[in-house]
């Protein structure tokens, strides 16, 4: 009987299940009261324009060393503002002076430098870094060039859809198990 039971609530529930995703697939996969990612939107204010270029095409620095957590953890993070002044303490920036003293302002006051988060997956999303990154995935698999002459990274255009995770998980022969990345 507890059997029975269990299997009748198991089916109801992928059900459910399967018609919540359905619904939110009609709607561009977006769940009807979920904020678009903030990569999309396109209104994202930061306070100043962070430039990648000078950082990782000119100075060779890898995405790691700024990024740390991505190789360990589930987001990649906002680089601490004590990375920035590893550097900045010593090295003016003369093309974006106005932007050094502006960290360095940020750091005399122990403050935090308030980013606007540029990338969000939807909340039934489980998108772990570190296991990208331990695949091989390189970073600009995702996010695009960061090297060319952008601000940031709120111009690259990635959907961050199912189907766009999807095709690059058929591409690299990923797990397809909808587990991987739902639960």
């Amino acid at each position: 009987m507890k059997k029975q039971l269990f299997i009748t609530l198991a089916a109801v529930t992928a059900a459910l299940g399967s018609l919540a995703f359905v619904q939110a697939q009609g709607n561009g996969g977006q769940a009807e009261n979920q904020e678009a990612p903030a990569a999309q939107a396109g209104e994202l204010v930061q306070p100043f324009d962070f430039p990648h270029e000078p950082h990782v095409a000119v100075n060779q620095i890898d995405c790691q060393y700024c990024h740390f957590s991505a190789e360990r953890s589930r987001s990649a993070g906002v680089p601490p503002l004590a990375t920035c002044m590893g550097c900045h303490t010593y090295v003016d920036g003369e093309a974006q002076a106005e932007d050094i003293a502006q960290i360095r302002q940020f750091w005399e006051r122990g403050e935090p430098i308030p980013w606007d988060r540029v990338y969000r997956v939807a909340d039934h999303v489980y998108f772990p870094h570190m296991r990208h990154v331990s695949a091989g995935v390189e970073c600009a698999d995702c996010h695009g060039d960061v090297g060319e002459d952008i601000s940031v990274i709120q111009q690259v255009n990635q959907p961050l859809t199912m189907g766009w995770c999807l095709n690059c998980h058929l591409e690299m022969d990923a797990s397809r198990d909808c587990t991987v990345c739902h639960y």
